[in-house]
């Protein structure tokens, strides 16, 4: 068996970002005596022996993941996809590593558009606003994806129905799976939807879903740090399935890898990249950012500055509640990356290098999605850099894009077991709302 981590002991701020609970829980339960901590004499970090960790589902998910199987899962035959809301790729390449033939991809971004062009020549780039795209131009197609933007809606939407969440790029995302009718659909998109509107959004979603003649297997938030990928990122993701073939459905979430990777993975010749990242642009700070900046040490953010320079740098904030943790913050190697945002620079949400004091550069960014060197970017390097900070990351979408693979493979083996068995009048019954737990 591989083991899920390079050595028998992991430091504490890994074994929080595994579990998903704060360095204090760590602290309580040592209190506790639930876990014994080790004093690393070398990085003087706490650390815990991976033999404790067994007792969190999390990591003995890892020890018996079916990673390895579901790797070798692929197409029984050539499986189509159409995308919404495509930005650079992320989702799209993800879906095409798993076997699925892009019909078409619609995004907005002029930039975004260059770069999907630029990269895949043959694919269907339809640029502009996706409330003037005719889907029903696409028939037999098995896959609708994309990340729609959460907005919220009025509540009435669980009375009215489809037309109330009109204006909304729910709305624009559920018309074209009611005018394409694929046999699937995958929505994904940030983890705040869950409470989004405290809960009436994805009350309203789930509802039109039902309307639209579509089963919702319970919406889920994945970690991409359990997916190779070398990031804090978490995404919600839904499946929904065409209620005349729920009953051929078979599906099973991603397993996670065997370990989690961590900045070095992204940025340095490993398991990930057979080479170092490759020089590219970047922004810059100003001097004085980055003369209090380089106090800053690895892992570290504002409050290990001297208590001079805290004041100086964070100003008003300084009084403030809140741990502002994204301030002033630099990353570490032995770490996955903090999630990605649409600037490394913004003062809020700081992602600068782990060594050399500036923000990460292009391919630095990219890497950390998961992007090969290969695929390059259009527009400006704030654009650029936008691009990359939305996407989803290319192995996470992979992952996903390998379990609906074999969800259709498995509603095909039946139906052809049993033949031409859908009459056309069952073909677009809609039923009620059934949530799949899996």
């Amino acid at each position: 068996m591989i083991s899920i981590f390079d050595s028998d002991l992991i430091s504490a701020e890994l074994v929080a970002d595994i579990i998903s609970v704060s360095k204090a829980t760590l602290l309580k339960w040592e209190k506790g005596g639930r876990l014994i901590p080790f004093q690393n004499p070398i990085t003087n970090k706490k650390e815990y022996k991976t033999s404790q960790l067994i007792q969190f589902e999390e990591v003995r998910s890892m020890f018996k993941s079916n990673w390895d199987e579901e790797l070798r899962v692929k197409p029984a035959r050539d499986f189509s996809s159409v995308e919404l809301f495509a930005g650079a790729g992320g989702l799209a390449l993800g879906l095409e590593k798993a076997g699925f033939n892009t019909i078409a991809l619609n995004e907005l971004d002029e930039d975004a558009c260059k770069t999907l062009q630029a990269n895949r020549p043959k694919w269907n780039v339809i640029e502009g606003d996706v409330k003037n795209v005719d889907f029903s131009k696409f028939i037999d197609i098995d896959l609708v994806s994309g990340g729609f933007p959460c907005q919220a809606f009025s509540y009435a939407g669980e009375k009215l129905g489809f037309e109330d969440t009109r204006g909304t790029l729910f709305f624009e995302f559920s018309r074209a799976v009611k005018e394409i009718r694929p046999k699937i659909f995958l929505g994904e998109n940030v983890r705040g939807l869950l409470n989004h509107d405290n809960g009436k959004t994805l009350s309203v979603m789930k509802s039109i879903i039902s309307d639209l003649g579509y089963t919702l297997i319970e919406p889920k938030v994945l970690k991409a740090l359990f997916y190779r990928v070398p990031q804090k990122r978490e995404r919600l993701f839904f499946v929904g399935i065409r209620n005349d073939l729920i009953r051929f459905a078979k599906f099973k979430w991603p397993s996670p890898y065997y370990r989690i990777l961590v900045l070095k993975d992204a940025l340095k010749a490993g398991e990930l990249y057979d080479t170092d990242v490759p020089e590219s642009e970047g922004q810059s700070y100003p001097n004085r950012k980055r003369e209090i900046l380089s106090h800053v040490p690895q892992g570290g953010y504002w409050r290990d500055l001297p208590d001079n320079l805290q004041r100086e740098y964070m100003q008003g904030s300084y009084f403030l509640s809140g741990g502002k943790t994204g301030m002033a913050r630099r990353l570490s190697w032995d770490e996955p990356s903090l999630t990605l945002t649409c600037s490394p620079a913004q003062k809020q949400t700081e992602r600068c290098h782990p060594e050399e004091t500036r923000p990460l550069t292009i391919r630095e960014y990219a890497r950390i999605q998961t992007f090969s060197d290969e695929w390059c970017f259009s527009g400006s390097v704030s654009s650029q850099y936008k691009q990359i900070g939305n996407a989803v990351p290319v192995n996470l979408a992979y992952a996903v894009a390998r379990s609906i693979v074999a969800l259709l493979n498995s509603i095909d083996a039946k139906v052809d077991l049993e033949g031409n068995f859908l009459a056309s009048s069952e073909l677009f019954q809609p039923r009620q709302l059934t949530l799949l737990n899996t």
